[in-house]
């Protein structure tokens, strides 16, 4: 696993025009997204939340491509070419099932996950080795069916299956929820500066520390998108409460901003 993933930036253009880490625009998927549009930059570790709560999840599937959108358009980097020629292979998915057969052997999972990368054997090892390193799997678990471990070593497995591929986006689906919250949080405190991250909760303090922004998807469309830091200024906490607070506070704002000014009287 690089500290620096950059594997999406190197062409020359990419490079001058600085696109967005994601860009979706217009998404429309049944009632969860109704013209969704949406833009995270490069190295944003972004908290999703819903109203409905599915809305988050929707979102963060249509951009894995496992929910297809009924219209819009979605860009990684740039890329609108979702196959392992354009940014397939550099955007990694964890969900809230790893879709691990339950008699699969963690080393089994991550030789499979490599095939799929058509990574060389050294290269397969190399990485193997260092996502296990990350996901803390014991040695003494490797070779045991990740049934014998639980949910907490198939999550496990599924988040160095997911960072295999040294993913610059990685989009997270209410993940790791088996794993107590400190080590949880350990985990997904991934190095990168560019690496960008898209989590979909409906438990948002429980990620606190490591995202940098939040949005609240409201009725289909994207309601607020603000740093942590705002949310603290404002005098709130990280909620889905009070993440909607603060939208319905802009909302305001913009329609108290949207009112004819009273005529001033001539002296």
């Amino acid at each position: 696993m690089s500290s620096t993933p950059d594997a999406l930036w190197r062409a020359p253009s990419l490079r001058v025009l600085r696109p967005a880490a994601v860009s979706c625009v217009g998404l429309r998927r049944g009632r969860l997204l109704d013209g969704c549009s949406i833009t995270v930059g490069v190295g944003m570790r972004l908290l999703l939340v819903g109203e409905p709560d599915e809305s988050a999840s929707m979102l963060v599937r249509v951009l894995a491509g496992l929910s297809r959108p009924g219209r819009g358009t979605v860009e990684i980097a740039g890329l609108s070419d979702p196959s392992a020629g354009g940014w397939g292979r550099r955007v990694g998915y964890l969900g809230p099932e790893p879709g691990i057969p339950s008699w699969m052997t963690p080393r089994e999972a991550l030789a499979l996950a490599a095939e799929l990368l058509d990574l060389s054997r050294p290269e397969a090892q190399r990485r193997t080795e260092l996502v296990v390193s990350w996901a803390r799997i014991r040695p003494e678990w490797l070779d045991r069916p990740v049934r014998h471990g639980g949910p907490p070593l198939l999550q496990r497995t599924g988040l160095a299956a997911a960072l295999l591929a040294d993913p610059e986006v990685l989009l997270l689906d209410e993940p790791l929820r088996a794993i107590e919250a400190e080590e949880r949080t350990r985990l997904l405190r991934l190095p990168g500066r560019r690496r960008t991250m898209v989590l979909a909760s409906r438990y948002p303090a429980s990620e606190a520390g490591f995202v940098t922004h939040v949005a609240l998807i409201r009725h289909g469309r994207l309601a607020v998108m603000a740093a942590v830091g705002e949310l603290t200024d404002a005098g709130l906490g990280l909620s889905a409460r009070d993440i909607a607070a603060l939208a319905d506070r802009r909302e305001g704002s913009a329609a108290a901003s949207d009112l004819p000014r009273p005529a001033v009287a001539p002296r």
